[in-house]
């Protein structure tokens, strides 16, 4: 293996969330030279003596674990993090910024902390949303720094799906509004803990029919009723033999997506035309069903937002000579 030399190791970035560290290597061009993934997530750190007492120890052990060696090879290689490292739970606690924003001031208020080894760790601060009901980001800021580089529409909504998902409103190159469902995360909860699983099986491959017929109930008269009311239908739909139980998940995950996308659509009067997703291939397949279905797009997806954002964030920081 080539020895890392200051010429392939410009920047050493960190998406650390709550269940998985990924780690990349950026040459002097912007380039990532090199990706790691270990599942030492905030909540789930290597076992280090000492760190019950003080937690920083097992932070400091994942780090060096993680990517030691890059940072031996290319001493003077700043180091950034963005995501969970950030929260209350994280190595230390980045406060929130307040939208809206220009994403450039994002970068100009990084949390700076002594790591222990020889160089510092600059963290992305998260977005708040401040209303009478709050909303808070953290980590998919750098995802839609990311994906502004890709984009340049002065209207633009982007969608983050997953387990908390998030709806991010730019205008004019700002970030001016989020909302965030918790979709992915229900329709576990609904799956695993709830009566519906009891007559599910899990599919062989994704039924498109039964996830667009799920999705299609919140534009029905049924569907006023909410999605509390409209859940229970995937088990009567299987109990009176119109669904089988293999099409219940899809089911299921296109009633919830669809109820989430027609909210979206009736929180403001007008829509940008062009809608970015950035996440799970697999996952933002499903939201392009869902959007076209009611009628929202032009759809794109972005490829290496995460990795685009760290970068442009560590630019707009002036930590890149």
């Amino acid at each position: 293996m080539n020895q890392t030399t200051k010429n392939d190791c410009a920047l050493i970035a960190l998406d650390w969330g709550t269940s998985s560290l990924r780690c990349y290597r950026f040459d002097a061009r912007g380039e990532v030279a090199e990706r790691r993934g270990h599942p030492w997530g905030i909540m789930n750190l290597p076992a280090v003596e000492g760190s019950a007492v003080n937690p920083e120890l097992a932070f400091r052990h994942a780090l060096e674990a993680a990517c030691g060696d890059w940072m031996a090879a290319a001493p003077d290689a700043p180091l950034i993090a963005a995501g969970m490292v950030g929260s209350k739970q994280g190595w230390r606690e980045a406060p929130y910024l307040t939208v809206p924003l220009a994403p450039d001031r994002i970068g100009r208020k990084l949390l700076r902390i002594d790591t222990g080894l020889a160089r510092p760790l600059y963290i992305v601060p998260g977005l708040l949303q401040v209303s009478t009901l709050p909303n808070v980001m953290r980590g998919e800021e750098t995802q839609v720094i990311g994906a502004l580089r890709q984009w340049h529409e002065e209207e633009l909504l982007i969608g983050l799906p997953g387990t908390h998902s998030k709806w991010v409103r730019v205008s004019h190159g700002r970030i001016q509004h989020f909302d965030t469902f918790m979709t992915g995360e229900v329709y576990g909860a609904l799956s695993a803990h709830t009566i519906l699983g009891r007559t599910m099986q899990k599919p062989d491959a994704p039924d498109d029919d039964a996830f667009l017929r799920g999705a299609r109930v919140a534009q029905s008269a049924e569907g006023q009723a909410g999605v509390l009311s409209n859940i229970f239908s995937s088990r009567t739909l299987g109990l009176t033999g119109e669904l089988a139980p293999q099409a219940q998940p899809d089911y299921l995950s296109g009633l919830l997506i669809g109820h989430e996308i027609a909210a979206l659509k009736n929180l403001a009067s007008h829509h940008p035309q062009r809608i970015g997703l950035i996440g799970d291939p697999a996952l933002c397949r499903r939201y392009r069903l869902a959007l076209d279905l009611y009628g929202m797009g032009p759809v794109s997806v972005a490829e290496q937002a995460t990795e685009a954002g760290l970068w442009t964030l560590a630019q707009h920081a002036g930590l890149l000579n």
